[in-house]
């Protein structure tokens, strides 16, 4: 498993998910629905949850949060 995608499932663990956002300033991720994409081909759970919010100019802006369901 590539190391940036270890990273993302680590964070997913540790946190309520993770957004494009959180991935590119922890790990410089660039393209985080390319490493969810190959984690789900490997057989994760992860489930798109859309978001909202404002951004810096209090625009709304939409955004996709990555929640990682494992089984218990």
């Amino acid at each position: 498993m590539d190391t940036q995608n270890r990273q993302v499932l680590q964070f997913m663990r540790e946190h309520r998910g993770i957004t494009s956002m959180e991935a590119f300033d922890r790990f410089g991720i660039t393209r985080l629905s390319g490493r969810i994409f190959e984690l789900r081909r490997e057989g994760y759970d992860i489930e798109t949850v859309n978001e909202e919010s404002k951004n810096r100019y209090g625009r709304p802006v939409r955004y996709a949060r990555y929640i990682l369901h494992e089984r218990q």
